[in-house]
């Protein structure tokens, strides 16, 4: 008995840390693209500016 509800228990955290990890990796790609974008808008219109 004591078994099958360790084995529960760890089938549960397995899966809960895959798909935690799978949306914090989501997230930090979506949010690193967006830093890029970002950035290379202010750059471009920091030299409209200055020239």
């Amino acid at each position: 008995m004591n078994n099958e509800k360790l084995y529960r228990v760890i089938s549960h955290g397995g899966a809960g840390s895959l798909a935690l990890g799978i949306i914090v990796l989501v997230t930090g790609v979506v949010s690193g693209t967006l830093m890029i974008v970002n950035g290379a808008r202010l750059l471009k219109q920091k030299y409209q500016i200055t020239l």
